[in-house]
């Protein structure tokens, strides 16, 4: 099944993000553990391609893992930095060939190499380009990655916008938002996207914030803002592992619920390969998706 089929539909749905092995000798405990979050029976899973393509290779093994085992719609990141066409055509046939028809366009994160390169050498600077030339190969429901507080390398949110229709234009079918922790931030980033001209479902990406180590990373990775009482909750108990684990899975929760009672029917969480904290949310939301959550 495709995704856009999914968010096109007016039930709620949920779905989860996890990531493939740095290692192959790690390849068994990430294939339980995204085992135990397809066994959740998420609307859908994505699988993410790592910096600069590094964990790329086990990316396609567990997508169909799961979609073979548990018929769960899968979502395959494809990142392009970095990457000749060659590489890039060579990964859409694969994905084609193993009935991998979603996948999430991305540029991908510029490693410390990276940035030191010569990047007008490179094939693809930007995910738009990637979108194109999957769009050109065909048969592909697209994804792309959006940012409600500004992409950090545009100078404004109004360019930042321009260049995110541009992939909608592009052949984007639908947006997936870095993480947010205020949904007001979420509400208002939609509002002006939608004045923009893009009409493509946007699914808010929820990071529940388990481990008080997080919240730095998050930060760096994202630039996302952290509201005053997300803050107030990690100073209480993130000393505490196990409360601040069960405070983490509440506010994302809370965030989920907030979105849906205004009217928005997708959300996607950055759940990683932890299977407790994608159960503890499925539960928490048992009854307002439905029967299929309850675990």
């Amino acid at each position: 099944m495709q995704i856009i089929d999914i968010l096109n539909k007016e039930q709620m749905s949920l779905s989860f993000e996890v990531f493939p092995p740095k290692l192959e000798t790690s390849f068994e405990s990430v294939r339980i553990a995204t085992e135990e979050i397809a066994a959740l029976n998420p609307s859908f899973m994505s699988v993410t391609y790592g910096a600069g393509g590094g964990t790329s290779k086990y990316t396609l093994s567990v997508a169909k893992n799961i979609k073979d085992k548990y018929n769960v719609p899968m979502l395959a990141h494809l990142t392009c930095v970095s990457s000749d066409r060659a590489l890039i055509r060579q990964r859409i046939a694969e994905f084609k060939e193993n009935g991998i028809t979603n996948v999430m366009a991305l540029r991908g994160d510029l490693t410390p190499e990276l940035e030191k390169t010569d990047r007008s050498r490179w094939d693809y600077r930007y995910a738009v380009e990637l979108i194109r030339e999957l769009k050109e190969a065909g048969g592909f429901c697209i994804g792309a990655a959006c940012y409600p507080e500004v992409h950090p390398e545009s100078a404004s949110q109004r360019e930042d916008i321009k260049h995110l229709k541009e992939k909608v234009d592009a052949g984007a079918d639908f947006l997936t938002t870095q993480m947010v922790f205020d949904n007001n931030l979420f509400f208002n980033f939609l509002y002006k996207i939608r004045e923009a001209g893009i009409t493509v479902p946007v699914l808010p990406g929820i990071m529940p914030i388990t481990n008080a180590n997080q919240v730095e990373r998050a930060i760096k990775l994202s630039g996302a803002f952290m509201p005053q009482r997300f803050r107030a909750m990690v100073d209480k108990f993130g000393s505490k592992p196990e409360a601040m684990k069960q405070a983490g899975i509440a506010y994302a929760t809370d965030q989920i619920i907030d979105l849906y009672a205004n009217g928005i029917t997708n959300v996607h969480v950055y759940s990683m390969n932890k299977p407790d904290i994608a159960r503890g949310i499925s539960n928490n939301l048992s009854h307002i998706l439905g029967e299929s959550f309850i675990v």
